[in-house]
């Protein structure tokens, strides 16, 4: 029975979880911008939600790191190639560290000279959606961006996979193809070989017969004399 992968089965919680908590972290630090104190109803809430999002990415993350480890003890156990067991390490670093930012921007609240700011400023409309607008889209920007190019990587290392295997199996196939045509050359020399020899034991048998037939007839001559 094949051993099962442990890191399959808790990578997709991890994505799955990641990709949740993103919305949230942006929403946060743009409600967070913009409060007045840290005792903001709809503050509290974004914080709440965050904190509960990444205490459940913390415990996969720990699990996913757990599997790892597993995984880099005896990674030909599981059939995973070394460049495989490093994209997976690197993974759960990038992980890792995307968490542990989120939890230092919790560590902040609102300080008191924009808490001040805020309750003697009260900020137009349009700049108010701007600001929002302007967050929202740096926040997340950040992080898909970051998620592509650790995409890009990851397809551009399978891609070059995929052509040192078509490289491998040329070169397979033309050795074969060496090998074919050298034992063909080898056969046509055998039945060369072959040929000559029928050829010469052919004309020493005709020779042969030739000297019986010539016996037989001289006996037969030397008979009718007598």
């Amino acid at each position: 029975m094949e051993n099962a992968d442990p890191f399959l089965q808790v990578q997709a919680d991890v994505l799955s979880t990641l990709q949740s908590s993103r919305p949230l972290f942006s929403s946060y630090l743009r409600i967070r911008s913009l409060a007045k104190s840290p005792s903001n109803p709809e503050l509290k809430q974004a914080r709440s939600e965050l904190e509960t999002t990444l205490t459940e990415l913390s415990a996969d993350l720990d699990d996913l790191v757990e599997s790892v480890r597993a995984i880099e003890q005896d990674p030909y156990r599981f059939g995973l190639e070394l460049d495989e067991v490093h994209r997976r390490r690197k993974l759960v670093d990038d992980v890792g560290a995307e968490v542990e930012k989120m939890r230092q921007e919790l560590k902040q609240a609102v300080s008191s000279s924009e808490a001040a700011a805020a309750s003697t400023e009260v900020p137009n409309p349009t700049e108010f959606d701007a600001a929002l607008d302007e967050e929202e889209r740096r926040g997340g920007d950040d992080y898909y961006a970051s998620l592509e190019q650790q995409r890009q990587v990851e397809l551009m290392h399978d891609q070059d996979e995929q052509l040192d295997g078509v490289f491998r199996t040329v070169g397979n196939l033309r050795q074969q193809a060496n090998d074919m045509g050298r034992e063909l050359e080898d056969q046509a020399v055998m039945i060369d070989e072959v040929d000559t020899l029928a050829d010469r034991v052919g004309g020493k048998l005709n020779n042969g017969m030739s000297r019986i037939k010539h016996i037989v007839r001289k006996n037969e001559g030397e008979l009718f004399t007598l």
